[in-house]
């Protein structure tokens, strides 16, 4: 019962501590709030089944645990469908929100710029922006999760931001 305890306060403290950076990882690379916040539950759940497995010897906590939200980000779009005809998703978000409709036009506007942009990046590309500022990892906790350098993800970042604003303009303009 003891180990179950702590178990419990160990995940608890993970949880409270990570949460945000993984859901915010996550809405990054997958553009909807409720496949994020379903795909966040699911990287928590593997995580508390798997806890006992962890070793710091390997790898430092923060990049066992963004290569599990990364691995279940892969796998969401491995079993995605390829065909939509609209996303539901978009639509209940679009109706759920409690701002007037012209704000909710003018995010969704704005969101859908930010996607557009997202989506021309290269998924490594993509998945480096995703680590440094949806989950606020530095650029060496990125080299350790991705294999790739610390030199090579900052050549990346400055790429891909780059990209982004050539295809988006300043940020003023979102």
């Amino acid at each position: 019962m003891q180990e179950n305890t702590e178990t419990d306060q160990q995940f608890t403290t993970i949880f409270e501590t990570y949460y945000k950076r993984i859901y915010n990882y996550i809405a990054y690379r997958v553009s909807c709030r409720y496949t994020a916040e379903d795909l966040t539950s699911l990287v928590f759940e593997k995580t508390l089944s798997k806890l006992d497995s962890f070793s710091g010897e390997k790898a430092p906590f923060e990049v066992w645990l963004f290569a599990i939200a990364r691995n279940v980000v892969n796998d969401y779009y491995r079993s995605r469908k390829r065909t939509r005809l609209f996303s539901l998703d978009t639509v209940m978000e679009l109706v759920s929100g409690k701002k007037a409709p012209e704000d909710l036009l003018l995010e969704e506007e704005r969101n859908t710029r930010l996607n557009h942009a997202l989506n021309k990046l290269a998924v490594k590309e993509r998945n480096v922006v995703a680590l440094k500022f949806g989950a606020g990892l530095k650029n060496k906790e990125i080299a350790l999760l991705t294999g790739i350098s610390e030199s090579n993800v900052g050549v990346i970042l400055y790429r891909s931001m780059r990209k982004l604003k050539s295809e988006i303009g300043s940020v003023d303009e979102l």
